[in-house]
């Protein structure tokens, strides 16, 4: 016997969530702003003179982003060839490189320069890389965080995700190299509009996502207080490298020219330099030589300070900043 037919209601929808950049599915973002209202405009000839420790026309720090990166994701890559693949043996393996091998061709080319490290730190690294860990505080490098791995960004997430995030990587940060970060480097320097405050209730004093400025200057968060440290999108080896397809020497020579200009700018006025690089990149052999280098010309003046990211804003806040 046939069926009666039956009318029956469509069955209602599951929202699903977007899906944006490398990070799992999440909930939508909090909408932006038309202005961000992290500070004001200040054109650098209108500021105080700022000085640097014994007259030093540029403070330089150097921060080798260390990273871990998910099996089953895209990140950057060497060969488009299999970019596309999952999973991506060739770019995976050549990610890898960089704790495996570069990282401590990088530890050796800066210690023979008597630089120290600021190091963007992944805090996934903790567990999967300890003795980075362990040589790193040998050589008195300096820890910011960096998200959990490179994996996955910051902006995509949830207000809730994201609060869960930083609190996570700070406190794993603080157990592995026995003191809590003081400052911050966003994955790919991607933030929400809640980063900057969320960072600052977690204890962290400065970030390094803002790329517009050759010198600290004051951010306003809802509560507390951070300073935005100079960091380069240039002057590191990811877009110079990969995206503008610079040779290693080009490379190693775009560092020297733009510490011989900032050199000349600080007898004016102090002026920060970042040198902004990736194991996986300059820790190979034929890029570490012109890193070298470029290091020896920096060093080979006398008005320059060595520093990491702390004791930067450390002097920033004591002597300038009122």
């Amino acid at each position: 016997m046939a069926r009666k037919s039956q009318t029956r209601k469509p069955a209602k929808r599951r929202a699903t969530p977007a899906r944006s950049g490398p990070g799992p599915a999440t909930a939508a973002p909090a909408k932006v702003p038309r202005a961000h209202g992290r500070f004001d405009y200040s054109p650098i000839i209108d500021r105080p003179k700022l000085t640097w420790p014994n007259g030093a026309r540029v403070a330089v720090w150097v921060i080798p982003n260390i990273e871990h990166f998910l099996f089953d994701r895209k990140s950057t890559s060497i060969s488009e060839a299999t970019a596309f693949l999952s999973p991506d043996v060739l770019n995976y393996s050549w990610r890898d490189y960089g704790v495996r091998v570069g990282i401590w061709r990088m530890m050796e080319v800066m210690e023979r320069h008597g630089v120290r490290g600021t190091v963007a730190l992944n805090s996934d690294v903790c567990r999967e890389y300890p003795r980075i860990i362990e040589e790193g505080r040998k050589l008195n490098w300096e820890w910011m965080g960096h998200g959990t791995t490179n994996s996955i960004l910051i902006s995509p997430l949830a207000e809730t995700e994201e609060r869960t995030l930083i609190k996570e990587v700070v406190s794993t940060i603080t157990k592995s190299v026995g003191r809590a970060p003081r400052g911050w480097l966003s994955p790919a320097l991607s933030e929400s509009v809640h980063t900057l405050d969320i960072l600052a209730e977690n204890g962290i004093e400065y970030v390094s996502n803002w790329v517009n400025d050759e010198q600290p200057y004051p951010m306003k968060v809802k509560k507390g207080s951070m300073i935005s440290m100079p960091y380069s999108s240039e002057i590191n080896d990811i877009p110079a490298m990969l995206s503008l397809h610079q040779s290693p020497e080009r490379f190693g020579q775009m560092i020297s020219d733009q510490f011989d200009v900032l050199y000349e700018d600080g007898a004016k006025t102090g002026r920060v330099m970042s040198i902004c690089l990736h194991p996986f990149l300059v820790g190979h052999p034929h890029r570490s030589k012109y890193f070298d280098k470029a290091l020896a010309h920096i060093t080979s003046r006398q008005e320059v300070w060595l520093a990491t990211g702390s004791e930067i804003v450390d002097w920033y806040k004591k002597n300038y900043l009122r």
